[in-house]
């Protein structure tokens, strides 16, 4: 049976988590040196590793022979806790176990000693769910926990929790990944799977990710299975919807040259070619951005990952506009997205903004 990218390479140990060294090192101390505390808060965007770290963790700190502080994987301990059916790690959706009587729950059975391991480890996920009174009755086993009981939180929303069960954990901020590592992780992950892919479709998977590496092995899969031995592009662009560079290129130097006629009949042309407005209007305000990088970061090329076909593209063009210009765009195109969410046409929308742009550009 086919196994989705992000489970068969969801990371096993603290070196295969990607882009988190600032966490992977500090748990890596904790267990070496024996210093674990009784409850963690790893918070931070979806697809970031807080699940996948907090399971490497929850096995290492039970492991009987750990290598450089991650679980070993072949010991008695670690055999048992990699199976579905172990008692001594409980992971816990929050989602929808977010009531009182689910955390009572919790709290009588923090009592019992773990079955095969040192730790009892409890991983609750998204638990800013939990309702008021749930955290009520969490913050109680939070202040006087059993010494061989460990509770791992992890969030996407920290801002929902008490500050009374925050300033109970060791917190940790997981990060949103550069593109430049998520790529060089994807590029490995192909090798690996022996699948050919252009390097102008990496770089349009990872931009589209916006720094998950849970998403962009997700978008990967779908592309994978459409694509027929080499993925190209062409073939990304038509699952993602996204437009190509050279389009959203020409359209913004179409509206830097006050030519509206030639910016509206590109557009016309994409929406024809049966791409989504709302997904174009987001690609045309990445265009501006990427120009702006590409005309003001010395180390522009590396945040972009463009390839250097395209990244020449970005700077020709850039070259012919003015900073304050690009600056201009950039705020119409942002407001637009904003009102996006109400709009009755998106291209209407769009158009509105192009011209918009244009007219300024008159204006300067």
């Amino acid at each position: 049976m086919y196994q989705a990218l992000y489970r068969k390479y969801r990371p096993k140990t603290f070196d295969e988590v990607i882009g988190q060294e600032h966490i992977t090192t500090t748990l890596t101390h904790q267990i070496e040196s024996g210093n674990i505390s009784h409850a963690y808060l790893f918070t931070g965007s979806r697809g970031t590793g807080k699940t996948s770290t907090a399971k490497i963790f929850a096995k290492a700190i039970n492991c009987l022979n750990p290598i450089n502080g991650s679980p070993c994987g072949d010991c008695r301990v670690c055999k048992a806790l990699s199976q579905e059916n172990n008692l001594d790690i409980v992971e816990i959706d929050a989602a929808s176990n977010n009531r009182v009587d689910e955390v009572r729950d919790i709290r009588e059975k923090v009592k019992f000693l773990p079955v095969e391991a040192k730790y009892k480890v409890y991983i609750i996920d998204e638990v800013h769910m939990l309702t008021e009174s749930a955290f009520n009755a969490l913050l109680k086993t939070l202040e006087e926990p059993p010494s061989h009981i460990v509770f791992i939180l992890a969030t996407t929303d920290v801002q929902k929790l008490p500050t009374t069960i925050i300033s109970r954990c060791m917190r940790f901020d997981f990060h949103l990944l550069s593109d430049l590592t998520l790529k060089k992780h994807l590029k490995h992950i192909f090798s690996l799977e022996n699948i050919e892919c252009e390097d102008d479709a990496l770089t349009q998977i990872v931009k589209s990710a916006q720094g998950s590496v849970r998403d962009m092995l997700s978008i990967a899969d779908g592309i994978v299975a459409f694509s027929n031995g080499k993925i190209k592009s062409e073939d990304v662009s038509k699952i993602l919807g996204t437009t190509d560079y050279d389009t959203n290129l020409k359209i913004i130097e179409s509206i830097s040259e006050k030519n509206i006629g030639i910016a509206l009949s590109l557009l016309d042309g994409v929406e024809k070619s049966g791409k989504n407005m709302n997904v174009v209007a987001k690609d045309l305000t990445q265009c501006v951005r990427d120009l702006i990088v590409a005309k003001t970061c010395p180390d522009a090329k590396d945040m972009l990952s463009f390839t250097q076909e395209i990244f020449e593209k970005y700077t020709d063009v850039c070259s012919k506009i003015d900073l304050d210009k690009l600056l201009q765009f950039m705020k119409i195109f942002s407001s637009m997205i904003t009102e996006l969410k109400f709009a009755l046409s998106p291209k209407t929308l769009l158009e509105s903004a192009i011209i918009d742009c244009t007219l300024n550009e008159k204006k300067n």
